[in-house]
């Protein structure tokens, strides 16, 4: 599988110099392209090359190869919409390929610029052990937050799929923002406290709007996003090792569009909003890939509200949100528990009986009054 490194570089004084005027030069190159591309509605790439390759070289002073990179970037926007006119930003991402960008052993890479090559330094921290002879394509140069870093896509090996001898449910949630059917829960309360303490700073720091308020609120950019995303990371390695440890496949809720399909009340649309479900279900899909660990996706309508046990759906079977009661049959216990074993179930009867069957041969729980007692 291929799997995206980001590999941050260190420039001295000079040589970022060269890389901000590259940036600078390369997306002017973009944007006069894409206006040409969209006045004449010319969207193949042979034959735009043929109108502005000369135009490129001369007015921008780019390398034949990044001008051809050039082309092939306003090409790869105009391909999801050609309805509307494509500008790009000035430190957009810049697109090497193997003969304008090569590696120099573990800290150093080779980079052309509208001042010639230039090696510059760099560091590729916990990735330091992978041989970059499994670099696949082209890499993006990138500045985020006036840093400088690449995105190489290099080929991991996966290992053999296991053949499952059960199934782990694991449902999705902002209280709770992962339970698994084992009974395994993993608390979005910190994320959540988090989340709180950095809406009030930063609702502080602008109603001040001094120099001072407006460094720290640069500062306190992107902070949040990535104590989320480690906690995903988290999350989703325990929940897979967790799964190779058991031989068991994974279940995961299918929430694509769930942000369109809900309601919730304007007091907690911000944590609503700021749900990275699908960030976690990416780092689960990947890492599970990676082990050779099967993911199957069930679709997640009224897995909160159906009994596991004699598969009554009702909106009475949730009296509260972290309650589950069944109407019919009196099982009872933790909403987020049981619509972890709906999830088990619904993947498991979902498996195909004819070519393969890996899962015939289970005998799946109804979710047994023991287990649900001890989640309540």
């Amino acid at each position: 599988m291929l799997k995206t490194l980001q590999i941050k570089l260190l420039p001295d004084e000079r040589q970022e110099e060269a890389l901000i005027e590259t940036f600078v030069r390369f997306n002017e190159a973009c944007n006069f392209v894409s206006r040409i591309a969209f006045e004449r509605r010319l969207y193949n790439k042979v034959f735009l090359q043929k109108i502005v390759y000369r135009e490129i070289r001369e007015k921008f002073g780019l390398a034949a190869q990044l001008a051809i990179r050039v082309i092939a970037k306003v090409v790869e926007t105009y391909k999801a919409d050609k309805e509307h006119f494509h500008e790009l930003r000035d430190f957009g991402s810049i697109i090497y390929d193997q003969r304008i960008l090569s590696f120099k052993g573990m800290d150093q890479v080779s980079i052309n610029t509208i001042h010639g090559r230039i090696r510059i330094p760099m560091t590729t921290g916990k990735y330091g052990k992978i041989p970059f002879d499994r670099v696949r394509g082209q890499c993006d140069l990138v500045r985020k937050n006036r840093l400088f870093y690449l995105m190489v896509a290099v080929e991991v090996p996966e290992e053999p799929t296991v053949e499952p001898q059960d199934i782990i449910g694991v449902d999705m949630g902002i209280v709770n923002i992962a339970v698994d059917s084992t009974g395994k829960y993993y608390s979005g309360d910190k994320i959540n406290e988090v989340r709180k303490h950095n809406a009030d700073l930063r609702s502080r720091l602008q109603s001040v709007g001094t120099r001072s308020a407006k460094r720290h609120l640069k500062k306190l950019s992107g902070k949040e996003n990535r104590f989320a995303r480690n906690t995903n990371h988290v999350i989703s390695k325990e929940i897979v090792q967790r799964a190779k440890g058991t031989s068991s496949a994974i279940a995961i809720e299918d929430l694509s569009g769930i942000r369109m399909r809900t309601t919730v009340r304007k007091g907690s649309r911000y944590i609503h909003n700021s749900w990275s479900f699908y960030q976690l279900r990416s780092f689960i899909e990947y890492k599970a890939r990676e082990s050779g660990i099967p993911v199957i996706a069930v679709d997640p309508h009224n897995t909160s509200r159906e009994c596991p046990n004699c598969h009554s759906i009702s909106k009475r079977n949730r009296p509260e949100r972290s309650h589950f009661r069944c109407v019919s049959c009196g099982i009872e216990g933790e909403a987020d528990f049981i619509a972890s074993l709906n999830i088990r179930n619904r993947a498991a009867v979902s498996q195909p009986i004819v070519a393969g069957a890996i899962f015939g041969h289970l005998t799946l729980p109804a979710a047994s009054p023991d287990a649900l007692a001890r989640s309540s």
